[in-house]
């Protein structure tokens, strides 16, 4: 059973980094593409970042292409995003998620979530 946590949320000047942590505590992710939600408030969760279960071919929207990047530690079940210059757009609650097969986009095709975790970036 695939039991997602994330951390490493918090407050940040506009510049600034932060790194997301998302860990499975199920222990069966390893073979579930993964990906990087995020939803600000009054808006719809919006697609991040996504790799497949071997950690390749990492996917990015476009509007965090060249700063944020993805990554996963296979054998600690933990997945990652490094996110570098951040902006006050940045902000919003960020959620992991993991699905079989290839990684997508859309976060209705992700089977599990996990609980969120805040990032706010000050101007």
């Amino acid at each position: 059973q695939v039991q997602l946590v994330e951390s490493g949320g918090g407050l940040v000047q506009a510049g600034g980094s932060l790194r997301l942590s998302c860990t499975d505590s199920g222990g069966s992710v390893r073979s579930y593409a993964m990906g990087w939600f995020r939803q600000a408030p009054g808006k719809e969760r919006e697609f991040v970042s996504a790799i497949t279960w071997a950690g390749d071919s990492p996917i990015y929207a476009d509007s965090v292409k060249d700063r944020f990047t993805i990554f996963r530690a296979y054998r600690a079940n933990t997945m990652y995003l490094q996110m570098n210059n951040l902006k006050p757009e940045d902000t919003a609650v960020y959620f992991c998620a993991a699905k079989r097969w290839v990684p997508e986009v859309a976060p209705d095709q992700y089977a599990y979530w996990g609980r969120g975790t805040q990032v706010t970036v000050s101007s």
